[in-house]
């Protein structure tokens, strides 16, 4: 192949795979429906990117079109491709077929998936096993969603929709947790399970599935293994940058998957470039300070339990630091880039730890808004302030049986304040009276970071 053309290339996945092709020798170019990050990184890096997706776009002579899951088949450049006679693949078809070959290490599960893969393919980068990695984010480490390596050894973050992760056929497969999500696709959890299921009887005799085997929603799974099972809760606790026991659980599970990949790995290696590790863009990410010196944090938790968990994180890093500092006699500067919780870096800490934590929410997708509904409503038991966005569709209609009007309703029902704002513009202007000692924290899988991004600027 020559030459591939990328509908929705600002995709995380897409861009990672249309950099591992132009790395291989392909010429690669693509469109999406707007500017991005992700975007930008493309164009730094030589691949044409269209903003706007018209039939014009698709070269004649494009040896293959690779397209997302949220392109329809209706897309004027995939019906363009299909007059062309070009070939279509998915995504996740292309990536099955890139993987062939090669030592490939999947990693999956609800929660902790991005963050996984990026430990994990920093630790063997560190090993110097020359991985090429895959990951659903942007990691500060290597300033890309892609690593590309020297030897056949494939890192690579697997995603369950629509089976998407039994296109491949990983020698190792992790399992970080499993609950039910993507329920426009899974009809029930006990669908969910019967994906795994199917994966892990997969893995070959002389691989490993990496997984806590005492989940009670994966351990009935594990009885259809062909491989050996490998407890990563057995693993040490280490050293972090980032705060949470969850971020405790993903280290662990990159250390065992290492030990598994490379069984001579030393402890120390391991550690350090856990230790050193930076994390990923939208994974507790700080974003700076509002005009009136509160600090702003930027989170990709859509799903109830990562909302839960990542508020949990932020809150107890902040009585941590209250404790730090009754404990410690020397002064703290006032300038201080963070007065709460620094999950990159090492900078003092402002004495100022009494404010408040405002959210601003945005919801995705009307499916999991609603099959989730109550276990959203309850999940926002540690913000002071919430603020929901108008759900984020992506790839759905509204039927009308959910909004975030409702979703605010019940948030306010299980005693935390929170408003359906109908627009970022307006969500910005309530965020305004954020003060110094309050923390800001945008959340959601939709581009509610642009309120963030927006919120520093001013």
């Amino acid at each position: 192949m020559k030459s591939a053309y990328f509908i929705g290339i600002g995709g995380i996945g897409m861009s990672a795979l249309a950099q591992m092709l132009q790395h291989d020798g392909v010429g690669v170019s693509g469109s999406d429906r707007s500017a991005s990050p992700v975007t930008n990184l493309l164009e730094s890096k030589g691949i044409k990117v269209i903003v706007g997706q018209k039939a014009e776009n698709v070269p004649a002579d494009a040896g293959m079109v690779i397209y997302s899951d949220a392109v329809s088949e209706d897309n004027p450049e995939r019906v363009r491709a299909r007059e062309f006679n070009i070939p279509q693949l998915s995504y996740f078809t292309m990536l099955g077929h890139v993987s062939l070959g090669k030592r490939t290490v999947a990693v999956a599960g609800t929660h902790g998936k991005t963050t996984t893969t990026g430990m994990l393919a920093k630790i063997l980068q560190d090993a110097e096993m020359s991985p090429t990695a895959i990951i659903g984010s942007l990691v500060k480490d290597f300033g890309s969603n892609y690593l590309h390596g020297d030897s056949n050894l494939f890192v690579v973050e697997a995603c369950e929709y629509r089976d998407h992760l039994l296109e491949l056929s990983p020698q190792v497969l992790v399992i970080t947790n499993l609950e039910w999500d993507h329920t426009d696709y899974f009809p029930s959890f006990q669908a969910l399970q019967e994906t795994f299921k199917r994966a892990i009887k997969h893995v070959p005799a002389d691989g490993a599935i990496i997984t806590d085997p005492s989940n009670l929603n994966i351990a009935p799974l594990l009885a259809s293994a062909k491989a050996s099972i490998v407890d990563y809760t057995k693993e040490p606790a280490y050293e972090l940058r980032m705060p949470g026991e969850f971020n405790q659980m993903n280290a662990r599970a990159a250390a065992a998957a290492a030990r598994v990949v490379f069984p001579t790995i030393s402890d120390t290696t391991i550690a350090s470039a856990l230790a050193n590790f930076q994390g990923t863009w939208r994974r507790f990410e700080y974003k700076g300070k509002t005009k009136n010196g509160a600090d702003v944090y930027d989170d990709y938790a859509h799903h109830p339990t990562a909302v839960r968990e990542t508020l949990h994180a932020l809150r107890e890093a902040r009585k941590a630091r209250k404790e730090t500092l009754r404990s410690e006699e020397s002064p703290y500067s006032e300038e201080s880039p963070c007065d709460e919780v620094t999950p990159y870096g090492s900078r003092k800490v402002s004495p100022r730890l009494r404010g408040k934590i405002f959210v601003a929410f945005h919801p995705h997708l009307y499916s999991r808004t609603r099959d989730l509904l109550d276990e959203f409503a309850t999940s926002f038991s540690e913000a002071d302030k919430v603020f929901i966005a108008p759900i984020f569709a992506a790839r759905e209609a509204d039927d009308g049986s959910i909004s975030s009007e409702i979703l605010a309703e019940h948030i306010r029902a299980a005693g935390v304040d929170a408003t359906a704002i109908d627009s970022f513009e307006a969500i910005e202007q309530a965020l305004s009276e954020a003060k110094q000692g309050d923390v800001i924290i945008t959340m959601g899988a939709g581009d509610i970071y642009k309120v963030a991004d927006a919120l520093v600027r001013k």
